[in-house]
């Protein structure tokens, strides 16, 4: 993990302050569209029959004070970086409501559970996978093709942003929950990471060949360090589980690797890596940098490390969650969440690499 630099001790500033955003001028981005699990869903899980929601309280408690389906106590990435672009962070494509002029600055596709593989996250009931999602999109842009014209939706395409976040489903509700599925057993740790990164290959070039060209394809964190897995005993107290960040590890090289090869292939698109991995392990790494002082435990739920269950209908939360970096035994609290969303948009090609989302707006 790098040092923290100094720009980055100037976020701590920023930070403090959620309002104040960098914004890049609105007009060159149309919209989002948002692919991936519970880190960026927006509410789509609460049209499923799944256990897998975070429509009560306390989720949202630092959101207007009310649950909206976002699995944290606050804003999601997607909040965030639609702040910092000056694009409406776009509706769940799974309410009703969302039609015709709502879906004007994209549409958000994440159900958490959710992972590359169509099988991860089943044990927690419906859920939509990265393939069913794209089957999603494919039913927007027919309601597009009734809105605009050719030309038009052509030119709004290219100019949105793709934002991918999925990944995380496929380890720790897959690969690491033997009882449930047999892929620890089918493949080893590099084989399981080819998997994953050659069906989400073929993913994201079906999205490319309808008529997307600008993406944000963040890697997995540090899934070792979540409550969770600290609480399953496998680590000694305060340390993280080894092991587990080095299978995402494996992941994550191949990720970046893609996207190299993904712009040498495809000229008039642009394929930006998010380093997830390397954003949470500065702000494990260094907390009092970032104002953080609780960082292997959630701030809701039950257990060792609040992580063996995760936070319950009316559960009283801690009080003073902006020093936390985990809301729940899975998921960040919208201050860690914020600042990997301002690297991600700001940050450089150690955070987002070849270029940031700012860079990626601009094009």
């Amino acid at each position: 993990m790098k040092g923290v630099s100094e720009y980055m001790v100037l976020l701590v500033l920023v930070l403090q302050c959620f309002n104040m955003v960098v914004k890049v001028n609105s007009q060159k981005v149309p919209g989002m569209f948002v692919f991936g699990d519970s880190l960026v869903e927006v509410g789509n899980n609460n049209f499923l029959s799944t256990f897998a929601k975070s429509n009560f309280y306390p989720y949202g408690i630092d959101y207007n004070g009310r649950p909206t389906g976002r699995f944290s106590n606050g804003k999601s990435l997607i909040d965030f970086i639609g702040d910092m672009l000056g694009v409406p962070s776009p509706p769940p494509f799974l309410d009703p409501t969302s039609t015709e002029n709502k879906l004007l600055n994209g549409v958000n596709y994440a159900s958490g559970s959710g992972g590359i593989l169509d099988d991860s996250g089943r044990h927690y009931g419906d859920r939509h996978s990265m393939s069913r999602q794209l089957q999603n999109f494919e039913r927007t842009l027919n309601q597009y093709k009734k809105m605009m014209n050719e030309t038009a939706l052509s030119q709004f395409l290219a100019k949105s942003i793709v934002i991918v976040v999925t990944g995380s489903n496929d380890y720790i509700n897959n690969y690491l929950r033997p009882e449930y599925y047999g892929t620890s057993r089918n493949y080893s740790v590099p084989q399981f990471g080819n998997l994953l990164l050659n069906t989400f290959g073929r993913q994201i070039l079906a999205l490319y060949s309808l008529g997307l060209r600008k993406f944000f394809l963040a890697g997995v964190g540090p899934l070792g360090c979540i409550p969770n897995q600290r609480a399953n005993g496998f680590a000694p107290p305060g340390r993280c589980v080894d092991s587990v960040n080095q299978m995402v590890g494996t992941y994550n090289g191949g990720l970046r690797s893609m996207v190299e090869q993904f712009n040498r292939d495809h000229s008039d698109a642009k394929f930006v890596y998010g380093n997830t991995y390397g954003v949470f392990g500065d702000i494990l790494n260094n907390p009092a940098a970032y104002a953080f002082s609780v960082i292997d435990r959630a701030c809701c739920g039950l257990g060792r490390n609040r992580g063996q269950i995760s936070c319950l209908p009316m559960q009283f939360p801690c009080a003073n969650r902006a020093q936390y970096v985990f809301w729940d035994a899975f998921h960040p609290t919208q201050s860690a969440t914020y600042v990997f969303a301002w690297r991600a948009v700001n940050g450089p090609q150690n955070d987002a690499y070849p270029i940031n989302i700012q860079q990626l707006a601009q094009m």
